[in-house]
């Protein structure tokens, strides 16, 4: 039982279809190098993905076998395999439940279910679509598009990443960060271009505090943003503010 419950761990953080989709490669061609090419991935990603797995599910996924091309290769442990097998049940499920309530939703707002599966500590996630890539080394901005146009964010992460979710215009991503990375201001940034994240919204709750505000930010109906303000400002119900949020703050997570 414990060992179920660990290898479920894997399901419980971001999205791990492509790391899954790498494990099961390793099974069927007995090579880490060829599950990298199969899977379109580099070498070091492929690396990445099963230790990733690994430290969720705290047990040996993969291990090293004797013989095989260049004298040596690489096989699924027992562990590694009953994780591929919940990895199917789960997205036959998942397959039958998303049919069952499937809706005549515009396409652009399909993307906006939720992502329960997640918990994290991060109480912002705006659902969003990737419209662009720029890479710079290891490091790639990833452009992404707010739903009913609310003003575009960038999030800032290392191309291995970039490799493991697969992103690619057009692609519905959610973003994530916390309220404590939004800082909150009656000043619109727009011509400050070291600022690249800029939302605007209205003011629908605040929580008052010694060193500042809690602002919760209504950007249209249905999404909303937490945030802080510094101490010396003090918002109303219904102010037209701004928030900011660095490009490193922002993580993404596939739905």
């Amino acid at each position: 039982m414990g060992d179920q419950v660990s290898l479920a761990n894997a399901f419980n953080n971001t999205q791990s279809d492509k790391r899954i989709e790498v494990l099961r490669k390793i099974g069927e061609t007995g090579s880490i190098s060829q599950a990298a090419r199969e899977t379109n991935l580099s070498y070091k990603a492929a690396w990445q993905a099963i230790d990733t797995l690994t430290n969720l599910t705290g047990v040996t996924l993969v291990e090293k076998a004797v013989g095989g091309i260049g004298g040596g290769g690489a096989k699924l442990t027992e562990a590694g395999s009953q994780l591929l097998e919940m990895a199917d049940v789960l997205q036959e499920n998942r397959n039958a439940i998303l049919k069952r309530f499937q809706t005549d939703q515009p396409s652009n707002n399909q993307h906006r279910v939720p992502v329960l599966g997640i918990r994290t500590s991060m109480r912002n996630n705006l659902p969003c679509h990737v419209i662009g890539l720029k890479m710079n080394g290891q490091i790639v901005r990833v452009c992404l598009a707010v739903v009913d146009n609310v003003p575009g964010i960038v999030s800032r992460i290392t191309r291995t990443s970039a490799e493991l979710l697969g992103l690619e215009p057009g692609l519905a991503v959610v973003a994530m960060f916390k309220a404590m990375a939004v800082k909150v201001s009656d000043i619109d940034p727009a011509e400050n271009i070291a600022l690249a994240n800029r939302l605007q919204g209205t003011v629908t709750r605040i929580s008052r505090g010694n060193s500042g505000d809690e602002v919760t930010l209504e950007l249209q109906p249905g999404l909303q943003l937490v945030g802080f303000a510094p101490a010396d400002k003090r918002f109303d119900i219904g102010d037209t503010v701004y928030a900011t949020v660095d490009e490193s703050a922002v993580v993404i997570a596939i739905p």
